[in-house]
């Protein structure tokens, strides 16, 4: 392992039924740090071949936020598979998927052109 190490700390503070109320993260060392209402966190096992998530939101967290949220998401990951794989069919297809999904939760326009 390299020498260079790097660490992303995350602070939930939750309430009595264990809801979380509050996120916070930080790169220790670096400017990184701040509040957040959502945070999705995947980790994959090569070992067990399988996916770990952390999937966390505040009580607060609008749904139409929470939309958003979803939808840039699907866009970042297209982008990622695409960097990952060079795989640009379905990375497209993945880009095309979030724009549709992103027309029927209404964040963004139906292009009719």
């Amino acid at each position: 392992m390299s020498q260079n190490i790097s660490e992303i700390k995350f602070r939930i503070a939750m309430d009595e039924n264990q809801i979380p109320e509050a996120i916070e993260w930080a790169v220790p060392g670096e400017d990184g740090a701040g509040k957040c209402d959502a945070a999705f966190l995947t980790i994959w096992d090569r070992n067990e071949k399988n996916t770990f998530r952390i999937d966390l939101w505040t009580k607060d967290m609008m749904v139409d936020d929470m939309q958003i949220f979803f939808h840039q998401m699907m866009l970042s990951m297209s982008d990622t598979y695409k960097r990952a794989t060079g795989d640009e069919q379905v990375a497209a297809d993945m880009k095309q998927f979030a724009l549709e999904m992103g027309e029927k939760m209404g964040i963004i326009k139906k292009n009719n052109g």
